[in-house]
């Protein structure tokens, strides 16, 4: 069953002692990232923060700092479970003919459950401030050159003028002051350009703001989804029971009814753009200050007893990355719909996301892996993987090490390394023009002679069958413990 609210899965990991509360008062001015830096990089628990200065809301961070808080969260054993659903739902196949199409309707009633559900009242609601102000919380100054206090977690959500239809994305805030904050909108989100469409018309834009919503619809915040299709629904899908929204109190925006905060505003499109950052950002550089929007906070409601859910992000592996791998494994399926030749992809953590994709394929033809690396830089936002490999069906792109050595002596530059420019991610900071520069790609895969290679090409080492049988059976004979 769903998880009702944030303050649940808190509750269940309390309950499998996967957090720890801390009461010692503690500072948001730095200290609170460098107790949970070392945490995260220990692998370590959630942290419940109680006693935070300046503020009587609990701080949570770390909530999904690990695989198994990450699988708690979105109630499966594995990530691939949800790929696997994708699977089954797109494999249409199972749509073809009148026996096939009876066998379907489970899969087709589990899409019921994607659309979010209206209410009138909601806690998220309990509280209304008309007169908002964000010193109230707990907001963290993660790193010491930050340009501010930001929230790290919010769900920003607006609407699109010309079809109504609302977006929901992740985009930090930093806080200006009391009722102000920046809105990090990158040139390249679906938030950004809902904003020009209202510097066309003029005037407000409003804007609400979810803060500490159940797991999985704080996920699909972040989720890389077609323009299509919307977050909350695809929220309705991870949880297998529709997401309860409720119109905010000042605007005619819809927002989770289980929200622990809710920011309520606009952002002026005639208003001049203010300096955000510089921040301490996942790539593990500060993205360097830059103009964006202003964020008015003019009504801020939430629960009677609310935490306050937050993230840091910087050198891997931290929280973020959890997140990220789950995108990895959930969206391969639909990767795999428009290149059915990909067995499998890893995103390495050292690649902050977008730096780095390793691939495998079943290799058919001539050139196959560089038409792979195209295909792929021309999806979505695959168009800021700034290096991508290609390796054979055989190798796991899981086997970092195996990769490695697939890449060191697989390759010869001139043939099998290719470089392309397009754009890249706004927090890209190596290449010499914001948002545009040099992408490469690798082709470790076994050169053919129809690809130019007419030497012959050597046979991996490998043990027999049936001696690595053998040897299995009688390990223990030879004095060594079983795995």
């Amino acid at each position: 069953m769903a998880y009702k609210s944030l303050q649940e899965f808190v509750k269940l990991l309390e309950e499998k002692k996967l957090l720890k509360r801390i009461s010692t008062k503690v500072s948001s001015d730095l200290e609170i990232t460098e107790i949970t830096d070392r945490i995260s990089k220990a692998y370590g628990p959630a942290l419940l923060f109680e006693n935070v200065e300046g503020s009587e809301y609990p701080v949570l961070i770390n909530a999904y700092g690990t695989y198994e808080r990450l699988n708690l969260a979105l109630e499966v054993d594995n990530i691939d479970e949800i790929a696997q659903d994708i699977e089954k739902l797109i494999d249409m196949s199972s749509y073809l003919g009148i026996l096939n199409k009876i066998k379907a309707v489970p899969k087709v009633a589990r899409l019921a459950t994607v659309f979010p559900r209206k209410v009138e009242r909601a806690a998220c609601q309990e509280v209304v401030e008309d007169n908002p102000d964000l010193s109230k919380l707990p907001i963290l100054k993660c790193w010491p050159e930050d340009g501010g206090k930001f929230i790290t977690l919010p769900l920003v959500i607006t609407k699109d003028p010309e079809t109504g239809i609302q977006n929901m994305g992740m985009y930090r805030l930093q806080v200006f002051d009391k009722n102000t904050t920046g809105m990090h909108w990158h040139l390249h989100k679906d938030g950004r350009e809902i904003y020009e469409k209202y510097r066309k018309l003029g005037g407000k834009m409003p804007v609400s703001v979810a803060i500490g919503t159940d797991p999985a619809t704080t996920y699909a915040a972040t989720a890389p989804l077609p323009k299509e299709i919307d977050e909350m629904m695809f929220s309705g899908f991870l949880r297998k029971w529709p997401l309860e929204i409720v119109k905010s109190k000042t605007n005619d925006i819809y927002v989770p009814a289980n929200a622990e905060f809710i920011l309520e505003g606009y952002v002026d499109v005639n208003e001049e753009l203010r300096i955000e950052g510089p921040f301490g950002d996942h790539t593990g550089y500060y993205s360097l200050a830059d103009k964006y929007p202003v964020f008015h906070v003019t009504c801020i409601t939430h629960k009677k007893n609310p935490i306050y859910p937050t993230t840091i992000v910087g050198k891997p592996p931290m929280e973020d990355c959890y997140l990220g791998k789950a995108t990895e494994r959930i969206f391969l399926p639909l990767l795999k719909l428009q290149l059915p030749e990909i067995i499998d992809m890893n995103f390495p953590l050292e690649g902050v996301f977008h730096n780095c994709v390793i691939v495998s394929i079943k290799k058919r033809y001539p050139g196959h892996a560089k038409k792979v690396m195209h295909a792929l830089w021309g999806m979505g936002q695959m168009m800021y993987t700034k290096m991508i490999i290609v390796v054979d069906e055989n190798i796991s792109p899981q086997d970092l090490s195996t990769v490695a050595w697939k890449v060191f002596n697989n390759i010869d530059a001139k043939r099998d390394v290719v470089i392309v420019e397009g754009p890249l991610d706004a927090l890209d900071h190596a290449s010499n023009l914001p948002h545009y520069g040099h992408k490469m790609g690798i082709d470790a895969t076994k050169k053919w002679p129809s690809e130019g290679h007419t030497r012959e090409w050597p046979n991996d080492i490998e043990m027999t069958e049936d001696i690595k049988d053998m040897v299995s059976r009688r390990w223990a004979e030879y004095g060594f413990e079983q795995d």
